[in-house]
């Protein structure tokens, strides 16, 4: 007994001398494994370790209201190794990153309207196109028509900045030609036919019409890729539109307003003397649409998963999912998520598949 206590002593003499150790070395160890981490990080594709499919993720799951865990909205698209984000909220750019998704890896950016929310990082996310990736041509931008003033905005915005950057780094590292956006703006009327943007033998993104009256044009976007199917709604009224283009989708990631939840938010602002927000938050719900709204298209459509993104209202607390969701679960009888930011879906080739991970945190 006192050898095994001897030894137990000495064990734990040599775990405090260890552990000492590793405090006292902690910031060069750290130096060292921060290299190692930036070394892989930047020479390692992201998209070779997807398998070939179609995969969308959320950079940005909320909407205008503010909330901590949410960034503005925004969809990022993955079709072999093509990768294309529609709209840029804010928040977004940066979460990209976080997601090991590169902005600067986007073939283009699509933009569904330009309410402030989902294009409020776009001239981030024209940065890092430029910048990160030292382009010598402007980053090619989609969107409906408004979008060459909405782009000459943003540039001029970042007109100082550019003159300094390229002062700083010089015109090898940053090529002047670079800088800016591609704009590619295309008519889609309300009712109007679908406008195809990309028709490739793998790859077909179409744009279609949605409802978000009085924000017109306002559009969603579907995407076919060797056999996968994914429509992303855009902001909308409940459309018909949307739900014809949902057909057999494996994916429908569609915007959710709960009525209910912004009706708390409506009282409180009235029981605070705030009428101009009591009446905002009367005025959104008509040109959104619920979750058991969705949840109903999805099933008339025969959706496998559905993704529900634009959180409107934000919430604090997981536990408002089941007030948030009403009887969405009972009306849809696929998988159905909330969708939180770093959410990604991946829809293998071959396969009717519909795998999820997170990109910014494993364990939702």
């Amino acid at each position: 007994m006192k050898t095994f206590w001897m030894l137990a002593r000495a064990a734990l003499l040599v775990a405090v001398v260890a552990v000492v150790g590793l405090w006292l070395f902690r910031g060069p160890l750290s130096l060292k494994l921060m290299g190692r981490i930036a070394e892989h990080t930047l020479a390692s594709d992201p998209l070779a370790a997807l398998p070939d499919g179609l995969h969308v993720g959320l950079c940005g799951s909320g909407a205008p209201l503010p909330d901590a865990t949410r960034a503005g909205p925004c969809t990022v698209v993955v079709a072999g190794r093509r990768m294309f984000v529609i709209d840029t909220g804010q928040g977004s750019v940066r979460n990209l990153a976080l997601m090991n998704l590169p902005p600067a890896r986007a073939e283009a950016v699509l933009m569904t309207h330009y309410h402030s929310d989902h294009i409020a990082d776009l001239g981030e996310m024209m940065l890092q196109h430029w910048g990160a990736a030292a382009a010598t041509r402007p980053m090619p931008i989609y969107g409906p028509t408004g979008l060459d003033q909405v782009v000459a905005g943003f540039e001029a915005a970042y007109q100082l900045d550019r003159g300094y950057r390229i002062a700083h780094h010089g015109p090898k590292v940053l090529p002047p030609s670079g800088f800016g956006a591609e704009v590619h703006a295309f008519a889609a009327p309300r009712g109007g036919p679908d406008v195809v943007l990309i028709d490739d033998p793998d790859l077909k993104v179409t744009a279609f019409p949605v409802d978000h009256e009085p924000v017109e044009p306002a559009v969603g976007y579907r995407f076919d890729y060797k056999g996968r199917k994914l429509v992303v709604s855009g902001d909308t009224r409940l459309s018909p539109r949307v739900e014809a283009e949902a057909q057999g989708a494996d994916v429908l990631v569609h915007e959710a307003l709960s009525p209910t939840l912004v009706e708390v938010q409506r009282q409180a602002a009235l029981a605070a003397g705030r009428t101009n927000l009591a009446a905002i938050f009367h005025d959104i719900i008509g040109y959104h649409t619920t979750p058991e709204q969705a949840a109903g298209l999805a099933q008339r459509a025969h959706v496998r998963y559905l993704l529900l993104n634009h959180i409107v209202p934000a919430m604090p607390m997981r536990s408002l999912e089941g007030p948030f969701l009403g009887e969405a679960r009972r009306i849809f009888h696929g998988p159905l998520r909330v969708g939180q930011d770093g959410d990604f879906l991946s829809m293998p080739v071959g396969s009717t598949r519909v795998d999820r991970s997170n990109r910014l945190n494993h364990w939702l």
